[in-house]
């Protein structure tokens, strides 16, 4: 597949991520959201890649900044052979690692932007894998049809209604499979959105569960965040009639060096940075 350049694309700042005239905390539902960050990563998709593509590799499967990758944790088993459904897939480098491991993926992202990018590097890397443009919260795709799903920083965050859309990975996998879903900890949203240690201080409250949200010039939403406890994810996944197998905080590897937006060595040495939720369908 090779995805059409964005049609409508957002301005963008001098270090090339869409400009914001505005920033807030409020209610955002499903429909704004899709229709924000659907933009928001075209337009960014080159500026996110130019400083994050080294990072994430063209076949790699990278979990978190931390840097925990899925060749060391092994947290989706055994692949070979197996259906997986990546979600958030961006430029697709984990569906390529998968590839590479024996599976079978699709890779799928709500953006254009980062499709066409995922087509390039596919051509590029000879490895083929599916790409299919779709919202994470309406999967296009048959019940119990895939024996995997995994979500690396993917669409979760982004998703007004998490439920819903955990109840769709659920409807897709078969009895007995697995998800794997890794999102930015809750821990860091009461905390400056900076790297340097010296700045953790709290400045909002961990219960605000309002999204973050920024506008344009002409009060345009152009991107949607939106922020759970750690509780609401259990409940989230549990409603969705998925079992909780594991809850895990990566440490920070050692050794790594590389800063990603908030996260950092120093940082990472003293307060969680990434939550990932493993998840099993039951077998009945």
């Amino acid at each position: 597949m090779s995805a059409p350049p964005p049609s409508d694309d957002l301005p963008l700042a001098t270090d090339g991520y869409p400009a914001a005239s505005g920033v807030t905390r409020r209610e955002a539902g499903t429909a704004e959201s899709v229709r924000a960050n659907r933009r928001w990563w075209d337009a960014a998709a080159p500026a996110y890649l130019a400083e994050h593509g080294r990072d994430l590799g063209d076949v790699d499967f990278l979990w978190c900044p931390e840097g925990l990758r899925e060749g060391d944790a092994h947290l989706l088993g055994d692949v070979s052979g197996r259906r997986v459904l990546e979600i958030g897939c961006g430029s697709a480098p984990c569906s390529r690692w998968l590839r590479t491991a024996g599976a079978e993926p699709i890779a799928l992202d709500v953006s254009a932007g980062m499709l066409s990018r995922a087509a390039e590097l596919n051509r590029s890397t000879g490895i083929e894998v599916p790409l299919l443009q779709a919202d994470a919260g309406a999967l296009p795709l048959a019940a119990a049809g895939v024996d995997l799903a995994c979500s690396a920083f993917g669409g979760l965050p982004f998703i007004a209604d998490v439920e819903g859309a955990l109840r769709e990975i659920a409807r897709v996998l078969r009895p007995g499979g697995r998800f794997v879903g890794s999102v930015n900890h809750p821990m860091r949203w009461p905390f400056p959105d900076s790297p340097d240690p010296d700045e953790l201080r709290v400045i909002g409250s961990y219960f605000d569960r309002r999204p973050y949200v920024e506008t344009d010039d002409s009060g345009r939403t152009v991107y949607v965040e939106h922020h759970r406890t750690v509780g609401d994810w259990v409940r989230a996944v549990v409603g969705a009639g998925l079992v909780l197998t594991d809850l895990l905080e990566p440490e920070w590897t050692p050794g790594r060096t590389q800063e990603w937006g908030q996260w950092s060595p120093a940082r990472g040495a003293l307060v969680p940075g990434t939550l990932i939720l493993v998840c099993d369908r039951p077998a009945r």
